[in-house]
């Protein structure tokens, strides 16, 4: 039987929107255990990511204060979505292609239902699974992978 992204998600994600400040962000990840927080607008679809090396690269790293600065600063906004049935082979293919830790599952035109992460599939697929991706996102491209 074929998983799906549905069978490995976390659901209910913590979510925040573009006018969150960063030093809020940060205490949402710490509460969420979590390296991702999605941006959603106010019809709660997906607009973009803040992962810790967001904060890290975008803000703290160039001395701005993450207090006065929002997730719309430093978010990533070119991201990638999955179906909660997409099959969880070709959600690690899109998480290698395109080098990313972490993906949002998205419902309804975009709405965000849950997210994936190294550390979900870690848990639900094979070892060699989980070790191809981790070589695959890792790969040197020169830009700064989330």
């Amino acid at each position: 039987m074929t998983r799906l992204a549905r069978d490995v998600m976390t659901p209910d994600p913590a979510c925040c929107t573009a006018g969150t400040t960063v030093d809020e962000i940060a205490r949402l990840m710490l509460a969420n255990d979590c390296g991702e927080i999605p941006i959603v607008d106010t019809a709660d679809h997906v607009i973009g990511v803040v992962t810790d090396r967001d904060i890290v690269c975008r803000v703290v790293a160039q001395g701005k204060n993450p207090i006065a600065h929002t997730a719309k600063e430093c978010m990533t906004q070119s991201i990638v979505t999955v179906d909660p049935e997409t099959p969880v082979d070709e959600v690690v293919a899109a998480m290698e292609r395109h080098q990313i830790r972490r993906v949002p599952v998205v419902v309804d035109g975009g709405c965000c239902a849950g997210i994936i992460s190294q550390a979900d599939l870690a848990r639900t697929e094979s070892e060699h699974e989980v070790a191809e991706l981790v070589r695959e996102v890792s790969q040197q491209t020169g830009r700064a992978s989330r």
